[in-house]
């Protein structure tokens, strides 16, 4: 396939190195992945800076959670939009949302503002606005590059007519990625749906501590994981959906 985006959404050094060896085109930077991802620290973006030239965009988003936002975490928001911009990140990835579900356009104008000649993504705030044919255009109009969406669905397997209307009514205004559960057989199976070139995943495998002495019975965050172990990038994981879009 030509002109296709793999994008790898990675919350350590190692899997953004795993990322670019199997072939990603760009990062899509995180703290926290397995709580859908919050602004990562300016020191992870340069550690990998250190290894690697790959392109990055960096996730702000401040917390766990909906994505409407007080102003104390506005402010946080859009001073992480300037601080990324300045040490060098090629895009930022953000949403806002108003309490009826429609985009928060005000604020949103602003943070185009901060980023600059940054790329920019609209996250998966899409995913659970009220109308998402009319953000689209919003996010047109506001000169956004990317929405990640996966249809409003779970995944994005589930979502692929939504994805399918975005990308017929967006007409290359915009870039439709799909993420949310996306594999090599999962871009076999979604391409010929949609039509769609970009994607974004984890590629992620579940590795297990090297923790020999394990205290049971204490869980430092949310009692349904375990502490022992660690999601990671896998390598060939990327590769594997790289391939498919080399063969479509």
């Amino acid at each position: 396939m030509k002109e296709y985006i793999l994008e790898a959404c990675v919350d350590s050094v190692e899997s953004a190195m795993a990322a670019a060896s199997g072939g990603a085109d760009r990062l899509e930077l995180c703290g926290n992945l397995i709580i859908g991802g919050t602004t990562p620290g300016p020191w992870l973006f340069e550690e990998i800076r250190k290894r690697s030239d790959i392109r990055i965009h960096v996730l702000i988003r401040p917390r766990f959670g909906d994505f409407c936002y007080t102003d104390a975490e506005f402010s946080i928001i859009k001073k992480a939009v300037e601080d990324f911009r300045k040490i060098g990140a090629e895009g930022v990835v953000f949403g806002i949302l108003k309490p009826d579900g429609t985009l928060n356009m005000e604020q949103m104008k602003e943070l185009m503002e901060a980023a600059g000649d940054m790329s920019v993504t609209l996250h998966r705030a899409f995913d659970v606005c009220v109308n998402p044919l009319e953000t689209m255009e919003q996010a047109i109009s506001l000169g956004i590059d990317t929405i990640l969406t996966s249809g409003q669905r779970n995944t994005c397997l589930q979502g692929a007519e939504l994805l399918k209307e975005l990308q017929d009514k967006s007409k290359g205004r915009i870039t439709i990625q799909a993420g949310s559960g996306v594999s090599a057989e999962v871009i076999r199976k979604l391409y010929p749906l949609t039509g769609i070139k970009a994607y974004h995943m984890t590629g992620k495998r579940v590795i297990d501590s090297e923790m020999k002495f394990r205290k049971k019975g204490v869980n430092m965050g949310l009692p349904m994981f375990s502490e022992y172990e660690i999601w990671r990038t896998e390598a060939d994981n990327i590769r594997a959906a790289k391939k498919v879009l080399e063969e479509l």
